[in-house]
């Protein structure tokens, strides 16, 4: 394991988030600041609670989840197609590390960040609200595999894009939506049993129902499924990769 080489690329990425610590920092504190502001204030003061849980405290796993995944996933795109933009990442490929050690780099270092910014969301949600945790490994488990599985989700698109635009597509008109339509604002139990069923094919349903029953003991699906599922997609998104490198899918062209 180069593990100088790991240490390198995640400096580098670190350092580039601290360039734009401004931007990086204020951006998810002034967007939470908004969504408590409309979603907690304007609709809290028609729906009091939801399975007992007062609303204002109900959508803080929801809204972080809902930073959390396009975060993740922008600050993982973004560091590899940047390479891949400028050429440089001919270097990176003939340079004696494998492909996981890279990977490491890339992902540790964008997986970091999101995670830095996920509890900045917490702490800023905590001055609105009277924030609970019932179950704080749960809830770091929960945060910690949620990082690292959109970062590696975002490596693949960055991978694949071949310009800015492309870096957008998903994020806005799949994750985000998902993300609205996966109970992060509601219980899907509010729901006709029909859309139940189909909102249980919706994966980031299984993200934010565990992520909150980390908090509340409150939760749409089982825990343990909630769990497996996140597992699952992170097996899923690291055999996309390592198949992407090996074959130099949108790298040797």
């Amino acid at each position: 394991m180069n593990l100088q080489a790991i240490r390198v690329i995640y400096r580098s990425e670190m350092l580039r988030a601290w360039n734009t610590l401004f931007q990086t920092l204020a951006s998810p504190v002034i967007s939470t600041s908004l969504y408590f502001v409309v979603f907690g204030g304007a609709i809290g003061s028609r729906i009091q609670t939801i399975d007992g849980v007062e609303y204002g405290l109900f959508i803080v796993p929801g809204l972080t989840m809902l930073t959390l995944l396009t975060q993740s996933i922008s600050n993982a795109s973004f560091a590899i197609y940047f390479p891949k933009f400028t050429g440089t990442i001919y270097e990176i490929l003939s340079a004696p590390l494998s492909f996981y050690e890279a990977l490491i780099g890339y992902v540790g270092a964008a997986a970091s960040k999101s995670f830095i910014i996920g509890v900045i969301i917490l702490m800023t949600a905590s001055l609105f609200v009277d924030l609970r945790i019932e179950h704080p490994l749960w809830m770091l488990t929960f945060l910690l595999l949620t990082c690292i599985t959109f970062s590696l989700f975002g490596f693949i698109i960055g991978l694949w894009a071949d310009n800015f635009e492309k870096l957008q597509i998903i994020p806005i008109l799949v994750i985000t939506p998902l993300v609205f339509l996966g109970g992060s604002f509601y219980s899907i139990s509010m729901l006709p049993p029909v859309w139940q069923t189909v909102t249980l094919f919706n994966p980031v349903v299984y993200l934010v129902s565990g992520f909150r029953w980390s908090f509340f003991e409150v939760a749409d699906v089982n825990v343990w499924v909630s769990l497996a599922m996140i597992l699952i997609f992170l097996a899923l998104c690291l055999i996309v990769v390592s198949w992407m490198f090996k074959t130099g899918y949108k790298l040797k062209e």
